[in-house]
């Protein structure tokens, strides 16, 4: 393959980012950018490649854009299109400090809009000693309003602010240190009944000791003891289904990749919860990063795999450190290497960081980031148990999901599943925000109610009246104040036309601008989608373009005629989009106008 650059040269700071993270360059002569194609393993550097550069120099230039297509062998326009795609690195030239101040459903509510007004804008402040960038939700929704403050250098830092104030955010934007931000809250710390949270706030994050004097790695001792198939045996007798939203079954997944006669097997843990209002994973990996590690090794040894990656959304600086230094103890420990635990099977676990892109949460697009391309959703069939990550038989489970195998082994499958609803088991998380009292994540059995848990949250803010729940993120549904005995089941959301998707529960009261937060919803959308498929790429636009004239109150506009086209566009982009976000871009809006009748 001839390769064919621009004029543009890196310079010697950019060479030197690129050194740190693929070692010297090889002589001229020899370099894979001279012809061929290159190995999985090699192009699968890109992304890591374009984060050394922005990491170091705070932008990624034309020059490093062909110095890292002549060190992996990639075409420069695919470069230039992976860099493009994301939302934290830029091709512009900018300050070493950007400010990406979070626009989006629950900082919008505690007012970030004003905060963002207040900033030097990116564009056109090249000399300025930081810029703001707006950005779309940064998974601190209990906390809001949330800032991510990214410091390009040697080291680089990325520091969270949450909730940031008026004076955090002059400060820091005129380059002034950047405080530390306290630990998330707990509201249900010390409650015996918790499982998957019973460690938060318990456990020392970064002590390997104290997760093992609370229970940790006996998991992965009874699952060695039971075998691959004792393992998949319980996954399936607890019923255990994905919290990330799909509910697809855990055990029959794990098993599928298990029996697959294609070798190797790889593992993928989907750390990428972008959806706006969600967090709860965020909090599983800052306060209890060892059990995601266990709970991976767990899932690998049951389904023969020798390789696991965390996709990890490049927002989240503390849970990446808590998880490096988590797995770094694992392998120190024989937890994780060429011998786990003297039981002859061989894992171990890639951390690989996204860069700002919603879209990667969606399971074959994590395959196309990690594989150093776009992150662009797959086709489906092939299914990613036949064929996923490179081409291999693929386990994709969520945080939260992986998380629940450690008390399910603990307490055997059928016992798991006393707890829950027939179809829903187990316990669950909800990630609670909004105008509420208390916001955090909330861990409460299947079958609860919704008016149990914004009981549990405190309500809405003494002297204002609920006016809607938004359930499952931007992606999900509305209810009104008379749906709250709602069962918080995936079978009892469904009867009752709604969803729980990842587990938002977002509050809104009267002081809410409702339709300011549809278009947010509305423009989230049009800015997240990838482009890939006409349905999505043209009718998240067109949806926005409806809804804002909708709701303008102009004497001119038919209020029935956008309804209408709302609807047309809302099932265009259910019935054709390859993935989930174009399927579920127009949900919570057409709920909205059918819920909460908020235009003529």
């Amino acid at each position: 393959m001839d390769l064919h650059f621009r004029d543009a040269r890196p310079t010697a700071e950019e060479r030197d980012a690129l050194d740190a993270l693929l070692g010297p360059a090889p002589p001229e002569h020899d370099h894979i950018g001279a012809g061929g194609t290159p190995a999985p393993e090699v192009r699968s550097q890109l992304l890591p490649a374009l984060h050394a550069v922005n990491d170091r120099v705070g932008w990624v230039s034309p020059g490093a854009v062909n110095l890292v297509a002549e060190r992996l062998g990639v075409p420069p326009a695919e470069v230039f299109g992976v860099l493009t795609f994301h939302a934290l690195f830029s091709p512009q030239p900018r300050p070493r400090r950007v400010v990406h101040i979070c626009t989006d459903l629950a900082c919008l509510i505690a007012g970030a809009d004003q905060a963002a007004d207040a900033g030097p804008p990116e564009a056109g402040h090249e000399a300025a000693a930081a810029v703001w960038h707006p950005s779309p939700c940064l998974g601190q929704c209990d906390r809001a309003p949330a800032a991510l403050v990214l410091d390009a250098g040697v080291p680089p830092s990325a520091s969270v602010l949450a909730p940031v104030d008026d004076r955090q955010r002059r400060d820091v934007t005129a380059g002034g240190a950047t405080p530390a931000c306290p630990p998330a809250p707990l509201p249900q710390h010390g409650d015996p009944s918790l499982v998957l949270l019973r460690r938060v706030g318990v456990v020392d994050p970064a002590s390997l000791s104290d997760y093992r004097a609370h229970g940790g790695y006996q998991a992965l001792r009874t699952a060695i003891g039971s075998g691959p198939l004792g393992v998949i045996r319980e996954v399936i007798d607890s019923k255990l289904v994905g919290r990330g939203g799909a509910a697809f079954p855990a055990g029959r997944k794990w098993d599928a990749v298990a029996r697959h006669p294609d070798r190797p097997h790889l593992l993928v843990c989907n750390a990428d919860e972008s959806e706006p209002g969600t967090f709860k994973d965020r909090v599983l990996m800052e306060a209890d990063p060892f059990a995601v590690v266990e709970a991976m090794t767990i899932a690998a040894f049951a389904t023969g795999c020798e390789r696991g990656y965390v996709y990890l959304r490049g927002e989240y600086p503390e849970p990446r450190r808590r998880l490096e230094h988590a797995v770094e103890e694992a392998r120190r420990h024989g937890l994780l290497g060429e011998d786990v635990l003297g039981a002859g099977f061989q894992f171990d676990i890639e951390l690989f960081r996204g860069a700002g892109a919603y879209v990667c949460g969606e399971e074959t697009a994590i395959f196309n980031s990690i594989e150093g391309r776009r992150g662009e959703p797959r086709n489906k069939p092939p299914f990613p148990v036949d064929a996923g990550l490179f081409g291999r038989p693929t386990v994709v489970n969520n945080v939260e999901t992986l998380v629940n195998v450690l008390p399910i082994l603990e307490r055997g499958g059928p016992a798991f599943a006393e707890v829950g609803t027939t179809d829903s088991t187990g316990t669950k998380l909800f990630c609670v925000s909004g105008r509420v009292r208390r916001p955090g994540v909330y861990e409460i059995p299947f079958g609860s109610t919704l008016r149990e848990l914004i009981g549990l949250a405190g309500g809405v803010p003494t002297g204002h009246d609920l006016r809607a729940v938004l359930l499952g993120g931007a992606a999900g549904t509305f209810v009104t104040p008379d749906a709250l005995d709602l069962e918080l089941s995936f079978e009892g959301a469904r009867a009752a036309g709604a969803t729980l998707g990842s587990g938002v529960v977002m509050l809104l009261d009267d002081t809410v601008d409702l339709p300011r937060f549809l278009l947010r919803i509305a423009a989230f959308f049009r800015d997240e989608s990838c482009g890939q498929c006409v349905p999505c790429r043209v009718g998240t636009v067109r949806q926005e373009e409806s809804l804002r004239r909708l709701t303008s109150g102009a004497p001119d506009v038919d209020g029935s005629d956008e309804r209408t086209r709302l609807a047309d566009l809302g099932r265009v982009m259910r019935d054709a989009s390859i993935c989930g976000l174009g399927q579920t871009a127009s949900s919570a809006i057409e709920s909205a106008l059918a819920q909460l009748g908020l235009a003529p």
